[in-house]
Protein backbone atom coordinates (compact mmCIF):
# COMPACT_ATOMS: atom_id res chain seq x y z
CA UNK A 1 0.00 0.00 0.00
CA UNK A 2 1.06 3.66 0.15
CA UNK A 3 3.18 2.93 3.24
CA UNK A 4 5.27 0.32 1.44
CA UNK A 5 3.67 -2.66 3.19
CA UNK A 6 2.66 -5.92 1.55
CA UNK A 7 -1.10 -6.46 1.94
CA UNK A 8 -0.47 -9.50 4.11
CA UNK A 9 2.41 -8.41 6.36
CA UNK A 10 1.72 -9.34 10.00
CA UNK A 11 -1.31 -11.16 8.71
CA UNK A 12 -3.65 -13.35 10.75
CA UNK A 13 -2.85 -17.05 10.51
CA UNK A 14 -5.97 -17.79 8.46
CA UNK A 15 -4.35 -16.39 5.30
CA UNK A 16 -1.30 -18.60 5.74
CA UNK A 17 -3.55 -21.61 6.24
CA UNK A 18 -5.51 -20.72 3.10
CA UNK A 19 -2.28 -20.37 1.09
CA UNK A 20 -1.14 -23.78 2.27
CA UNK A 21 -4.49 -25.34 1.33
CA UNK A 22 -5.30 -23.60 -1.97
CA UNK A 23 -2.08 -21.92 -3.11
CA UNK A 24 -1.42 -18.18 -3.22
CA UNK A 25 -1.72 -17.93 -7.01
CA UNK A 26 -5.19 -19.48 -6.91
CA UNK A 27 -6.33 -17.16 -4.13
CA UNK A 28 -5.03 -14.07 -5.87
CA UNK A 29 -6.71 -15.14 -9.11
CA UNK A 30 -10.12 -15.64 -7.50
CA UNK A 31 -10.16 -12.72 -5.06
CA UNK A 32 -8.79 -11.82 -1.63
CA UNK A 33 -11.42 -9.42 -0.26
CA UNK A 34 -12.28 -11.37 2.95
CA UNK A 35 -8.62 -11.72 3.87
CA UNK A 36 -7.80 -8.17 2.80
CA UNK A 37 -10.55 -6.78 5.02
CA UNK A 38 -9.14 -8.70 7.97
CA UNK A 39 -5.68 -7.30 7.36
CA UNK A 40 -6.89 -3.73 6.94
CA UNK A 41 -8.72 -3.95 10.28
CA UNK A 42 -5.46 -4.97 11.90
CA UNK A 43 -3.68 -1.99 10.33
CA UNK A 44 -6.48 0.42 11.23
CA UNK A 45 -6.29 -0.73 14.83
CA UNK A 46 -2.54 -0.07 14.83
CA UNK A 47 -3.15 3.39 13.38
CA UNK A 48 -5.66 4.11 16.18
CA UNK A 49 -3.08 3.02 18.76
CA UNK A 50 -0.52 5.37 17.25
CA UNK A 51 -3.14 8.13 16.87
CA UNK A 52 -1.84 8.56 13.34
CA UNK A 53 -4.58 10.53 11.58
CA UNK A 54 -3.17 10.05 8.10
CA UNK A 55 -3.20 6.27 8.43
CA UNK A 56 -6.54 6.22 10.24
CA UNK A 57 -8.17 8.07 7.34
CA UNK A 58 -6.39 5.98 4.71
CA UNK A 59 -7.25 2.58 6.17
CA UNK A 60 -10.78 3.65 7.08
CA UNK A 61 -11.42 4.71 3.49
CA UNK A 62 -9.75 1.57 2.16
CA UNK A 63 -11.98 -0.59 4.34
CA UNK A 64 -15.09 1.27 3.24
CA UNK A 65 -14.24 0.55 -0.39
CA UNK A 66 -13.61 -3.17 0.04
CA UNK A 67 -16.47 -3.79 2.47
CA UNK A 68 -18.79 -2.23 -0.12
CA UNK A 69 -17.24 -4.45 -2.81
CA UNK A 70 -17.98 -7.51 -0.69
CA UNK A 71 -21.69 -6.65 -0.76
CA UNK A 72 -22.03 -6.48 -4.55
CA UNK A 73 -23.47 -9.80 -5.80
CA UNK A 74 -21.68 -9.67 -9.16
CA UNK A 75 -18.34 -9.38 -7.38
CA UNK A 76 -18.78 -12.94 -6.15
CA UNK A 77 -18.99 -14.66 -9.54
CA UNK A 78 -16.80 -15.15 -12.60
CA UNK A 79 -19.81 -13.90 -14.58
CA UNK A 80 -19.22 -10.49 -13.00
CA UNK A 81 -20.53 -8.48 -15.98
CA UNK A 82 -22.94 -10.96 -17.51
CA UNK A 83 -20.38 -11.82 -20.18
CA UNK A 84 -21.19 -15.53 -19.85
CA UNK A 85 -24.94 -15.05 -20.18
CA UNK A 86 -25.14 -12.38 -22.87
CA UNK A 87 -25.77 -9.55 -20.39
CA UNK A 88 -22.80 -7.18 -20.78
CA UNK A 89 -23.15 -3.98 -18.78
CA UNK A 90 -25.24 -5.47 -15.99
CA UNK A 91 -22.49 -4.72 -13.47
CA UNK A 92 -22.69 -0.98 -14.12
CA UNK A 93 -26.49 -1.16 -14.21
CA UNK A 94 -26.70 -2.70 -10.73
CA UNK A 95 -23.79 -0.87 -9.12
CA UNK A 96 -23.97 2.57 -10.76
CA UNK A 97 -27.11 3.29 -12.79
CA UNK A 98 -29.66 2.18 -10.18
CA UNK A 99 -27.98 4.01 -7.27
CA UNK A 100 -27.59 7.08 -9.47
CA UNK A 101 -31.33 7.15 -10.11
CA UNK A 102 -32.64 6.08 -6.69
CA UNK A 103 -29.94 7.07 -4.19
CA UNK A 104 -32.01 9.93 -2.80
CA UNK A 105 -34.81 7.52 -1.88
CA UNK A 106 -32.62 5.11 0.11
CA UNK A 107 -32.56 5.09 3.91
CA UNK A 108 -28.99 4.94 5.19
CA UNK A 109 -29.73 5.21 8.92
CA UNK A 110 -28.56 1.78 10.03
CA UNK A 111 -28.21 2.15 13.81
CA UNK A 112 -25.24 2.05 16.16
CA UNK A 113 -22.05 0.17 15.40
CA UNK A 114 -21.37 -3.04 17.27
CA UNK A 115 -18.18 -4.92 18.09
CA UNK A 116 -17.38 -7.83 15.76
CA UNK A 117 -15.79 -10.77 17.55
CA UNK A 118 -14.52 -12.23 14.28
CA UNK A 119 -14.08 -9.79 11.38
CA UNK A 120 -12.92 -12.57 9.06
CA UNK A 121 -16.14 -14.54 9.52
CA UNK A 122 -18.21 -11.37 9.16
CA UNK A 123 -16.52 -10.66 5.83
CA UNK A 124 -17.18 -14.19 4.58
CA UNK A 125 -20.78 -13.94 5.72
CA UNK A 126 -21.21 -10.72 3.72
CA UNK A 127 -19.74 -12.34 0.60
CA UNK A 128 -21.92 -15.44 1.01
CA UNK A 129 -25.11 -13.40 1.41
CA UNK A 130 -24.22 -11.25 -1.59
CA UNK A 131 -23.62 -14.36 -3.67
CA UNK A 132 -27.06 -15.71 -2.80
CA UNK A 133 -28.53 -12.75 -4.67
CA UNK A 134 -26.53 -13.35 -7.87
CA UNK A 135 -29.13 -15.57 -9.52
CA UNK A 136 -31.84 -12.96 -9.04
CA UNK A 137 -29.60 -10.16 -10.32
CA UNK A 138 -28.97 -12.06 -13.55
CA UNK A 139 -32.36 -13.76 -13.98
CA UNK A 140 -34.54 -10.67 -13.60
CA UNK A 141 -32.45 -8.61 -16.00
CA UNK A 142 -32.37 -11.41 -18.57
CA UNK A 143 -36.15 -11.82 -18.49
CA UNK A 144 -36.71 -8.07 -18.61
CA UNK A 145 -34.44 -7.74 -21.64
CA UNK A 146 -36.44 -10.43 -23.49
CA UNK A 147 -39.65 -8.44 -22.93
CA UNK A 148 -38.16 -5.02 -23.66
CA UNK A 149 -36.71 -5.80 -27.10
CA UNK A 150 -35.10 -2.54 -28.30
CA UNK A 151 -36.32 -0.34 -25.44
CA UNK A 152 -33.43 -0.92 -23.07
CA UNK A 153 -31.29 2.10 -23.95
CA UNK A 154 -31.69 5.84 -24.36
CA UNK A 155 -29.39 8.85 -24.65
CA UNK A 156 -28.68 11.37 -21.92
CA UNK A 157 -26.73 14.61 -22.03
CA UNK A 158 -24.60 15.64 -19.07
CA UNK A 159 -22.73 18.87 -19.52
CA UNK A 160 -21.36 18.78 -23.04
CA UNK A 161 -21.43 15.00 -23.41
CA UNK A 162 -24.22 12.80 -24.70
CA UNK A 163 -23.99 9.14 -23.76
CA UNK A 164 -25.92 5.94 -24.37
CA UNK A 165 -27.35 4.71 -21.08
CA UNK A 166 -29.91 2.23 -19.77
CA UNK A 167 -33.24 4.01 -20.05
CA UNK A 168 -34.97 5.27 -16.93
CA UNK A 169 -38.05 3.13 -17.61
CA UNK A 170 -35.94 -0.04 -18.01
CA UNK A 171 -33.93 0.77 -14.89
CA UNK A 172 -37.10 1.51 -12.94
CA UNK A 173 -38.67 -1.84 -13.85
CA UNK A 174 -35.46 -3.71 -13.00
CA UNK A 175 -35.21 -1.86 -9.72
CA UNK A 176 -38.76 -2.89 -8.85
CA UNK A 177 -38.08 -6.52 -9.76
CA UNK A 178 -35.12 -6.55 -7.35
CA UNK A 179 -37.49 -5.58 -4.51
CA UNK A 180 -35.10 -3.24 -2.69
CA UNK A 181 -32.00 -5.41 -3.09
CA UNK A 182 -29.66 -2.55 -3.99
CA UNK A 183 -30.75 -0.50 -0.98
CA UNK A 184 -30.45 -3.53 1.34
CA UNK A 185 -26.90 -4.19 0.17
CA UNK A 186 -26.02 -0.51 0.54
CA UNK A 187 -27.36 -0.53 4.09
CA UNK A 188 -25.57 -3.76 4.95
CA UNK A 189 -22.24 -2.42 3.68
CA UNK A 190 -22.67 0.83 5.64
CA UNK A 191 -23.50 -1.09 8.80
CA UNK A 192 -20.54 -3.43 8.41
CA UNK A 193 -18.16 -0.57 7.68
CA UNK A 194 -19.22 1.19 10.89
CA UNK A 195 -18.92 -2.05 12.85
CA UNK A 196 -15.43 -2.64 11.52
CA UNK A 197 -14.23 0.89 12.28
CA UNK A 198 -15.63 0.56 15.79
CA UNK A 199 -14.04 -2.87 16.25
CA UNK A 200 -10.62 -1.59 15.20
CA UNK A 201 -10.94 1.32 17.65
CA UNK A 202 -11.97 -0.97 20.52
CA UNK A 203 -9.12 -3.37 19.75
CA UNK A 204 -6.76 -0.40 19.94
CA UNK A 205 -7.84 0.26 23.52
CA UNK A 206 -10.42 2.94 22.71
CA UNK A 207 -7.95 5.84 22.51
CA UNK A 208 -9.25 9.39 22.90
CA UNK A 209 -9.22 10.83 19.41
CA UNK A 210 -10.67 14.24 20.18
CA UNK A 211 -7.31 15.91 19.86
CA UNK A 212 -7.11 14.74 16.24
CA UNK A 213 -10.33 16.51 15.28
CA UNK A 214 -8.59 19.88 15.21
CA UNK A 215 -5.63 18.60 13.25
CA UNK A 216 -5.08 20.66 10.09
CA UNK A 217 -2.52 19.36 7.58
CA UNK A 218 -0.26 21.92 5.95
CA UNK A 219 -0.34 22.88 2.29
CA UNK A 220 2.61 20.65 1.38
CA UNK A 221 1.05 17.65 3.12
CA UNK A 222 -2.26 18.17 1.32
CA UNK A 223 -0.44 18.40 -2.00
CA UNK A 224 1.46 15.19 -1.24
CA UNK A 225 -1.75 13.37 -0.31
CA UNK A 226 -3.38 14.52 -3.54
CA UNK A 227 -0.47 13.25 -5.63
CA UNK A 228 -0.47 9.90 -3.79
CA UNK A 229 -4.20 9.48 -4.28
CA UNK A 230 -3.91 10.31 -8.00
CA UNK A 231 -1.08 7.80 -8.41
CA UNK A 232 -3.05 5.12 -6.53
CA UNK A 233 -6.17 5.66 -8.67
CA UNK A 234 -4.20 5.54 -11.95
CA UNK A 235 -2.51 2.32 -10.85
CA UNK A 236 -5.86 0.78 -9.89
CA UNK A 237 -7.37 1.72 -13.27
CA UNK A 238 -4.41 0.22 -15.13
CA UNK A 239 -4.68 -3.02 -13.18
CA UNK A 240 -8.44 -3.23 -13.69
CA UNK A 241 -8.13 -2.57 -17.43
CA UNK A 242 -5.41 -5.18 -17.72
CA UNK A 243 -7.35 -7.85 -15.85
CA UNK A 244 -10.70 -6.93 -17.38
CA UNK A 245 -12.41 -7.76 -14.12
CA UNK A 246 -14.62 -5.99 -11.57
CA UNK A 247 -13.34 -3.47 -9.01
Amino acid sequence: DRYGLHPFDSIPHVWKEAVEKYGEDSLLAHGIVPWYIGQMVFRLSQAFKEENLDRILHYSADLGHYVADAHVPLHTTSNYDGQKTGQPGIHALWESRLPELYFADYDFLVGKAIYLKNVQLAAWDAVAKAHQATDSVLHFERELWKRSEDKKFSFETKGKKTAKVVSIKYAQTYHQLLCGMVERQFRASIKMTGDIWYTAWVDAGQPDLKQLIHYQPGEEELKKRGEELKEWREKKIRVRDHEGGPD
